[in-house]
């Protein structure tokens, strides 16, 4: 009898758990997806709207922004004026969408791929459009909410090329 119910446990440990354990981690990861989705969703809409405080709410106050042709900008308060100066771009509008996300198995990190368009007014007073790509590390807080720890992102349009006199 002792026989048999070591062999019903293991059958249990081995195939019963790790299956239950697997779609723990699939919902897991299902509502982490959904999470980042939500909090990404409400900063596009900020951005859209001007409203830099909802547009850099989703940085953690570590984070580092990476945008093309300048120096990397470190912290919140550093990024939120940064984004402060990119959203009073005469004409800027902006859309972006998410392509892909990976939660990490542990369900505490994240990152986002994104494919963004851009629009702006150029010096001439004639629209500068772009078009481009963009990733950013999540990470999850103590408090359970996401925030963006590193974001980059970069265009897809060849650079304008210099004349020579």
């Amino acid at each position: 009898m002792r026989t048999i119910q070591v062999v019903i446990g293991c059958i249990f440990l081995f195939f019963v758990l790790p299956s239950a354990s697997g779609q723990h981690t699939s919902g897991s990861r299902a509502k982490a997806e959904a999470a980042i989705r939500a909090a990404d969703a409400a900063g596009l809409k900020a951005a859209q709207a001007k409203d830099v405080a909802g547009a850099t709410a989703n940085y953690a106050d570590n984070a580092s922004w990476l945008p093309p042709h300048a120096p990397i900008v470190q912290g919140k308060e550093a990024i939120r004026s940064a984004w402060a100066q990119l959203l009073a771009t005469p004409g800027i509008s902006m859309d972006w969408q998410i392509t892909k996300i990976d939660v990490s198995a542990a369900g505490d990190m994240a990152y986002t791929l994104y494919k963004y368009e851009m629009t702006m007014s150029g010096p001439n007073g004639e629209p500068i459009h772009d078009k481009g790509k963009d990733m950013a590390v999540w990470s999850k807080l103590s408090d359970g909410t996401w925030k963006i720890v590193a974001d980059t992102f970069n265009s897809d349009m060849p650079l304008a090329s210099v004349s020579s006199k």
